[in-house]
């Protein structure tokens, strides 16, 4: 069998995985199938195989050569608790879950990149595939760290890839400093007393109160935080009263929401405003207020040298296609926490265009199958290039 018919056999069997593990998501920390899968195809290529990290996630070893410099590789996993609703042959089997950010590409590609570096061996070092469970909110980095993956599997410096709409799948974005904001949330409770909705001078109406305090929440971004510094604050939930009780001014007003920078400086600025903020509205109304500012991912922000390192890759493969001016994301991903503990660089890969469905988080997003290829080469170039046999 020829090279290129080899080539051709991988890709139709890298295709059929991904749509096998499409049609079965998975949400984060309940990867058993999917886990299952990914070990056992490392193992039937001869890498070494540990699993138990952070419940489900999946490291694979590949050490060729006596070259000292250690790599790790990263894919998540899981899928998102939300309905699938295009129509597809592979379409999710499990109603009310659905890949529908890519994971299940981002598996296949890291799956062909193994197997293939497994069987050329063209290299010198070490490569850990890390197959990283729960990156959808539910904290799986965070865990694998926890729990020991660096002891285990020291790095000298971690990749992330993850796909991007609106790039052709022979584009990609290599880009040094911030890539994705930091990912916390916040939650604002009003303390009022309760009272007959005719009555409201015999109460103290916290409704009132949280109105004053989310017409204020937007001057943090306006008025506060330099308007060179990107931030978003956003307010996703709000509970108060009863809709069959509409003369009854409540006890307690509860909202919540997201808060989003690329600096830590920033990040404590936005922490401090709501609270501020919070605090003085409930001063205002003479009641309590309960404040809690969750932080839970960091900034992904590409190390300089990694960021080299990845582009010297990604230029092999797809040449003048690397976009190295690419605006960052402020949504987060917790691969934030790989890169605070070896040097990181997360590249995005594109994904076809944006249209009919494909944005991510959508019902009817799918994964582009054209960009398995360009995924299995970016992750093979970069391990020879990193870990050159003549160096």
């Amino acid at each position: 069998m020829t090279i290129a018919n080899r080539t051709a056999g991988e890709l139709t069997f890298l295709t059929a995985l991904r749509r096998d593990l499409h049609a079965h998501p998975e949400l984060g920390f309940e990867e058993e199938r999917t886990s299952t899968i990914v070990a056992n195809l490392l193992a039937e290529a001869g890498i070494a195989v540990h699993r138990g990290l952070a419940k489900t996630g999946v490291v694979g070893t590949l050490q060729v050569g006596n070259g000292t410099r250690v790599i790790g590789l990263r894919a998540d996993m899981d899928a998102l608790a939300m309905p699938e609703k295009a129509d597809r042959p592979y379409s999710s089997t499990v109603p009310g879950k659905m890949h529908a950010c890519g994971h299940d590409g981002h598996t296949a590609m890291l799956v062909g990149a193994a197997r293939r570096l497994a069987a050329t061996r063209n290299f010198s070092g070490t490569v850990h595939f890390i197959f990283q469970p729960a990156e959808e909110g539910r904290g799986g980095a965070r865990r694998m760290v926890e729990e020991g993956l660096f002891e285990l599997f020291p790095c000298d410096a971690v990749y992330g890839l993850h796909n991007m709409p609106g790039l052709a799948t022979d584009e990609m974005a290599v880009v040094e400093g911030p890539q994705l904001a930091s990912s916390d949330s916040w939650r604002v409770t009003f303390r009022g007393t309760g009272t007959h909705g005719a009555k409201p001078h015999l109460g103290k109406d916290p409704i009132t109160a949280a109105a004053t305090f989310l017409s204020s929440l937007q001057t943090i971004v306006g008025r506060v935080v330099d308007p060179l510094q990107p931030a978003v604050v956003s307010t996703c939930s709000l509970q108060a009263g009863n809709p069959e009780a509409l003369n009854v001014i409540p006890d307690t007003v509860e909202i919540g929401g997201t808060a989003r920078a690329y600096t830590s400086e920033v990040r404590d600025q936005l922490e401090q405003e709501i609270g501020r903020l919070a605090r003085g509205t409930a001063v205002m109304f003479g009641m309590e207020v309960d404040y809690e500012f969750e932080r839970r991912i960091s900034p992904v922000v590409n190390d300089p040298d990694a960021t080299a390192r990845a582009l010297a890759a990604a230029t092999a493969v797809f040449g003048k296609k690397v976009l190295t001016r690419f605006p960052p994301s402020t949504a987060g991903d917790d691969f934030s926490f790989f890169a605070e503990n070896a040097p990181g660089c997360y590249v995005w890969l594109g994904n076809g265009p944006a249209v009919d469905g494909a944005l991510h988080h959508n019902t009817a997003y799918d994964f582009n199958d054209d960009a398995i290829a360009s995924g299995v080469a970016f992750w093979t170039a970069l391990v020879e290039q990193e870990l050159n046999v003549n160096a």
